[in-house]
């Protein structure tokens, strides 16, 4: 099962990524935030879109769930760490990073 140290392995690898705390959380952004990791390190927060989250949650509730407030109905959602398998981390951190790292169009 993932961890800590697997996610921020995982996600420094992606490119442009960097880590800043934001709160009292750690963030990894590329051109916007994509992902946050909780302070004791047991659950991050991914930026899906809604079908994205909705198809998480579905298919994973034990290890996904929006967040419950304006923030989760757009697409940010909960991971339970220790529920993912590195695979599966691995494909919430790209599937989050994918939307951070497009440019804004003006």
């Amino acid at each position: 099962m993932a961890n800590a140290d697997d996610f921020r392995r995982l996600a420094l690898t992606l490119e442009g990524t960097g880590a800043a705390p934001h709160f009292d959380r750690t963030a990894f952004k590329a051109a916007r935030i994509y992902a946050t990791l909780a302070p004791d390190g047991l659950s991050a927060n991914f930026k899906f879109s809604p079908d994205e989250q909705e198809f998480k949650c579905m298919m994973a509730p034990d290890a996904f769930r929006p967040i419950a407030n304006a923030w989760g109905r757009q697409g940010w959602t909960v991971g339970t760490l220790a529920a993912l398998t590195e695979a599966e981390l691995k494909d919430a951190l790209e599937t989050a990073w994918r939307h951070a790292s497009k440019k804004k169009r003006k």
